[in-house]
């Protein structure tokens, strides 16, 4: 996922904002924590940016803690 490790580092702010955030990583995101956490797919999409990169943000913690 170095995509997604990409956008964590960055904290999800590409260069242009988030005008300028690509569809892909948010289908990478919504991808990844519905694999995780089971919301749905409405649940995720209805979360604002900051949020759902918060959310990336915890569940990658509680995977590299495993």
């Amino acid at each position: 996922m170095p995509t997604l490790w990409a956008c964590i580092r960055c904290r999800g702010v590409p260069a242009g904002g988030i005008v300028g955030y690509p569809l892909k990583w948010v289908y990478e995101e919504v991808a990844y924590l519905g694999s995780r956490v089971h919301w749905t797919h409405e649940e995720l999409l209805n979360l604002d940016h900051a949020e759902r990169q918060r959310w990336l943000q915890e569940v990658m913690k509680l995977e590299e803690a495993q």
